[in-house]
């Protein structure tokens, strides 16, 4: 008996001290105006990916790169040498067609190299047009494309959590034209119910989509309020400001009780004046000379 106590003590101790090790060397929280340099990158590489590969969904990369950023680069707890690392903070992408930023977020995260970003969409590459586990693409938690569905997969993560009482989080990134899906409201009482509090969920609140303006296509006002009326803590903030976003994330990550769910607003193209906003460039790519202007736009 004694030896079996000895010994458990012994594996406590190493996975404290492994854990400390990750927390100095992994998690490393930069600060904002490296946040905000990291972001313009990935606005940038997003851009160059796009290009070359000729299609793809720009307008919604360049609106979330301040969230992936803030995300992986500040408040997510996550390993890329061992991206199955049990301990890991869970990022699901429910709308897989922002692929772009998700793939470029990863790769200056360091989980593959960044050249690899010019193969997005092509035969045989590992970034496809939306994210697959089946790719051998480490990093990636669901396959994602079919709208609606991450945040039910997240609740499934979070509960498990809750009953090993893990400590990491999940995290979640939903588009408002996906809040149209009634799957997100199954998932979002199921949440509440089971008192998910390691679930925070982000809405990109850019206000369009691939149709047009999410009010006319389907209302989904008043948001705020019906996250609420489902039992979810509920924070709103200015989605392309990185103070704003670490603040939040912040505020939300020490609820207890409930999930938390984040109303980013942002502008679709964020970076690119002559985009901003427009919906036609949901899933546009820009030709050799857009790129370069664009590039352009996000370095002024």
């Amino acid at each position: 008996m004694l030896l079996f106590f000895t010994f458990r003590i012994k594996i406590n101790f190493y996975n404290f001290v492994t854990l400390i090790y990750l927390e100095m060397n992994y998690i490393k929280k930069h600060t904002i105006d490296e946040l905000a340099d990291l972001a313009i990158s990935i606005r940038k590489d997003v851009v160059r990916a796009l290009k070359v590969a000729g299609s793809g969904h720009l307008g919604g990369s360049l609106g979330l790169a301040d969230v992936f950023t803030v995300l992986y680069f500040n408040r997510m707890r996550h390993n890329p040498d061992n991206p199955a690392w049990p301990d890991r903070d869970r990022l699901i992408l429910s709308i897989g067609h922002v692929a772009p930023v998700f793939y470029t977020a990863l790769a200056h995260a360091g989980y593959f190299p960044i050249d690899e970003l010019q193969t997005l969409r092509k035969l045989g590459s590992r970034l496809q047009g939306h994210p697959g586990r089946d790719h051998h693409l480490p990093g990636i938690e669901l396959s994602a494309g079919s709208l609606g569905q991450g945040l039910s997969v997240a609740v499934g993560m979070a509960l498990a959590a809750k009953m090993d009482n893990a400590d990491w989080k999940v995290y979640t990134i939903h588009g408002d034209g996906e809040l149209q899906e009634g799957s997100i409201w199954e998932a979002a009482m199921s949440a509440a119910h089971h008192k998910l509090d390691s679930l925070i969920a982000l809405v990109d609140s850019n206000k369009v989509q691939i149709d047009g303006r999410v009010s006319d296509v389907m209302e989904i006002e008043p948001l705020a309020e019906k996250w609420r009326s489902f039992g979810w803590a509920v924070f709103e903030c200015d989605g392309n400001s990185i103070g704003g976003l670490v603040e939040t994330y912040q505020k939300a990550e020490k609820i207890s009780g409930k999930p938390s769910v984040i109303i980013a607003h942002t502008l679709m193209g964020k970076g690119v004046k002559s985009i901003e906003g427009d919906y036609r460039w949901h899933g546009r790519a820009p030709n050799a000379k857009e790129s370069e202007d664009f590039i352009r736009e996000i370095e002024g």
